[in-house]
């Protein structure tokens, strides 16, 4: 028999919060490590309780879901992370998974949903809700037939979104600082765009999920 999928939960509304965990509860292959009000709680309690699964709610205070997204990602690589939240937002949903979430569902779907939304998540996949997936989805096939960058030039526009440096770059994809900057130069020509905040905002307008994923 495989082990249980070992699932921490972390929602700032404590009905939201029990409700989940006594639904998962219910299920022989999921352990819930932890239920916890705040993500800066969770980042603490997954160091000792190694999760596959994270589920986070995107609007919490002081630390929000987003922003937690990649402190787990640099502290925990090996946990896959499930956002949670009330709102189907194209900007929440590309922005989170830039930042490196594997999954994004809404708080109303069925139990059955969040369930196979945990499996797939921790088996490696990506999870959206159908209502979600229908807003990538409407927003991807606009832009894959208009999209005029490379498959590279999507990758390093990713980074370069995420305020990474030529040299962060560079080490990361495996290409020169120089290659970089030749890449930079073309986005922004084919773009038209000047600034890295510009090249930001363009990714979460156009929904570049692709290249990050």
């Amino acid at each position: 028999m495989s082990d249980p999928i070992r699932v921490l939960i972390c929602d700032d509304h404590p009905l939201v919060l029990e409700g989940i965990r006594s639904v998962l509860e219910t299920y022989g292959h999921i352990q819930v490590v932890g239920a916890v009000g705040s993500a800066e709680a969770a980042l603490a309690l997954a160091q000792t309780t190694a999760p596959d699964v994270v589920m986070l709610d995107i609007n919490m205070p002081q630390l929000s879901g987003l922003d937690a997204v990649e402190l787990f990602r640099e502290r925990l690589p090996n946990a896959r992370l499930l956002m949670l939240s009330m709102h189907d937002s194209r900007e929440y949903i590309s922005t989170a998974v830039m930042y490196g979430a594997s999954g994004y569902i809404l708080k109303d779907v069925s139990t059955g949903e969040i369930v196979s939304a945990i499996e797939t998540v921790a088996a490696g996949g990506s999870y959206f809700s159908s209502g979600v997936a229908d807003v990538l989805l409407q927003r991807r096939g606009r832009n894959d037939a208009a999209m005029p960058l490379t498959t590279r030039e999507q990758a390093v526009l990713l980074l370069l979104a995420r305020g990474k440096s030529n040299k962060d770059v560079a080490v990361e994809l495996d290409i020169s600082v120089r290659t970089v900057e030749t890449h930079r130069k073309n986005i922004k020509k084919k773009l038209g765009i000047a600034t890295t905040a510009g090249l930001t905002r363009y990714v979460i307008d156009n929904g570049l999920i692709g290249a990050g994923e």
